[in-house]
């Protein structure tokens, strides 16, 4: 199975205890590379120059705030 649509029919064949296993497990998976992204970008710097915009934007007064936090600091 090399393409997508080849891997799709493959998982419209399997019992839906499959599918569910290679959902978790696709999850898994995703979650995991997710990590490894984040780690790379804290390592490399990126998130340090988006906090900085961010922070900059901030101190502008560009920014709002999120809904319900008006709500809890006071």
């Amino acid at each position: 199975m090399s393409t997508l649509q080849e891997i799709e029919k493959a998982i419209d064949g399997l019992p839906r205890e499959q599918v569910f296993a290679l959902g978790e497990w696709l999850q898994q998976r995703i979650e995991d590379q997710w990590d490894a992204r984040f780690e790379e970008d804290a390592t490399s710097g990126r998130l340090a120059r988006a906090a900085e915009r961010a922070l900059k934007e901030h101190r502008a007064g560009k920014s709002t705030d999120f809904p319900g936090d008006a709500e809890q600091s006071g």
